[in-house]
């Protein structure tokens, strides 16, 4: 699978200079398109999720786009998610931190797209490992991660450590800066220009895990 990260500019200045970036999947950080207000795109003052859906047609491929979206005065940091020309869905972060001005969506999702099953984890949901552990039980095959501005190692660290233990690899686009941590937590691939392209191969590796302990008990079971 071919993976092209936007790690800077604007979704029409990269539509402008996009030779020889065509890929599977086009994964694109916040800046591309910015602020997205949901009631001036109905009326059609604005088209940026109409954008997204056209790059995918013209492309034939999946196209992942962060935004912060604005729902009559309530603003989520969101991933917009299009397929060969065909809008799938909005995903929008599920953990607010600290009572910031980004408020939290509901439901973790998957998307059946032609690059595969998608995993979405938007922004600060890379803190919360359930988000992936439950993608990953769900049967997500990569997760993609849209970030907004990184911290100093915190996010390459965490996407490598999610990745081991979910086993799934995670591909991580913010902005100046792209990653992919494979399933064994290693950096597979990593580069701070715009935009990077890299041929990733799928990988999926299933174990047998067993544990002991307490609790659900049985009645009339006896000798265990």
């Amino acid at each position: 699978m071919r993976v092209c990260f936007v790690t800077g500019g604007s979704l029409a200045a990269f539509c402008e200079r996009r030779r020889g970036t065509r890929a599977d999947l086009m994964i694109c950080g916040f800046q591309t398109l910015g602020e997205v207000s949901y009631e001036r795109e109905l009326k059609g003052e604005t088209s940026l999720f109409e954008d997204v859906a056209l790059l995918s047609k013209e492309d034939q491929c999946t196209v992942v786009g962060g935004c912060f979206t604005d729902a009559r005065g309530m603003r989520r940091k969101s991933v917009v998610v299009a397929d060969k020309g065909r809008i799938l869905g909005v995903s929008d972060m599920v953990n607010r931190l600290d009572g910031g001005v980004f408020r939290a969506g509901a439901g973790i999702k998957i998307f059946e797209t032609s690059a595969g099953k998608l995993g979405v984890v938007v922004a600060e949901d890379l803190y919360f490992p359930r988000v992936l552990e439950t993608l990953s039980v769900c049967g997500a095959e990569t997760a993609v991660c849209v970030f907004e501005q990184f911290s100093e190692g915190l996010e390459p660290m965490l996407a490598r450590a999610q990745a081991f233990l979910c086993g799934l690899p995670v591909l991580l686009c913010g902005y100046g800066y792209a990653l992919i941590a494979d399933i064994a937590g290693k950096v597979r691939f990593a580069s701070p220009k715009n935009p990077c392209v890299y041929d990733l191969e799928k990988e999926q590796e299933y174990h047998l895990v067993e544990t002991r302990r307490r609790g659900f008990h049985r009645a009339g079971r006896r000798g265990d």
